[in-house]
């Protein structure tokens, strides 16, 4: 199966030193090597780079680095082929426009199945059951609300039509509209968030360190949401299956809890790799 990251943050920001341990996964410390994506909103636009060479030793993953982008919200993607073939067109995140929009999407996890929609307003391009889940989800959405709805009413609607999807299989996924960043835990996703007092941090897969001290304001609240932690020396929160997790400006705004019970992997300083 693939990873997830993402971000969620008060203020514009880089993604680099997750990042970089990230996509360490994508063919060094793990197996996810078909393809990567990263999207960063900025304004009301999306810049977007995808390869579908192994974000390890892309040069396309090498420019996030370069560039320092800073957004409020970032979801980036290793893919690890279960549906589809390794190339562009099926590599996340995904993107569609809901009421003037931009909303971004990456899953992790397979479904064997998906429901159909009443109407089908969004088509996929590729041939992944992911890509397909998204457009059944955003065809739900805008068959729902003629107009942008609620973030209240968004929230209960995804909720709704996730428990539909979840009956054909694994569904973890990340999703954003540059507004505010919603997380479905299927089997494994973990978060955290960054803020006053700040500290140094340690990265799992490379052993990076860096002194937050040194880039954040006292004011700063920077939530990071990914498949299994980042680091070593922080404190991450397991979601629960079946649990949804939203954020905004950095900040947990609603929650529900899902089932507790063993996972794939403790999710305590680190990760199942793939066999």
């Amino acid at each position: 199966m693939c990873q997830l990251l993402g971000m969620n943050c008060n203020t514009p920001t880089d993604i680099v030193f997750s990042f970089e341990g990230f996509r360490r996964r994508a063919g060094l410390t793990d197996c996810h090597s078909d393809g990567f994506g990263i999207a960063f909103f900025e304004g009301k636009g999306v810049r977007i780079f995808r390869d579908n060479q192994a974000a390890h030793s892309s040069p396309i993953a090498d420019c996030v680095k370069q560039y320092h982008i800073k957004s409020f919200n970032v979801i980036a993607h290793i893919r690890k082929a279960t549906q589809g073939e390794v190339n562009i067109e099926n590599t996340h995140p995904f993107i569609r426009e809901l009421w003037g929009q931009n909303w971004v999407f990456a899953h992790n996890g397979n479904l064997q199945s998906i429901p159909l929609p009443r109407n089908a307003l969004f088509y996929p391009i590729g041939d992944t059951d992911s890509e397909s889940a998204f457009c059944y989800m955003a065809s739900e959405l805008k068959m729902r609300f003629t107009q942008k709805p609620t973030k209240s009413e968004l929230f209960e609607a995804i909720k709704e039509i996730t428990h539909e999807i979840v009956k054909g299989g694994t569904f973890n996924f990340i999703l954003s509209n540059g507004e505010w960043m919603i997380a479905h835990c299927s089997t494994n996703l973990h978060y955290l968030t960054r803020k006053a007092p700040f500290g140094k941090a340690q990265r799992i897969d490379d052993d990076g360190v860096i002194d937050f001290n040194d880039h954040a304001k006292a004011g700063d609240k920077v939530t990071i949401i990914t498949t299994f932690p980042l680091t070593k020396d922080e404190v991450w929160t397991k979601m629960e299956r079946g649990g949804f997790v939203f954020f905004q400006q950095g900040e947990k705004i609603d929650e529900v809890l899902g089932k507790k019970g063993e996972s794939i992997d403790d999710g305590t300083l680190g990760y199942q790799k793939c066999a």
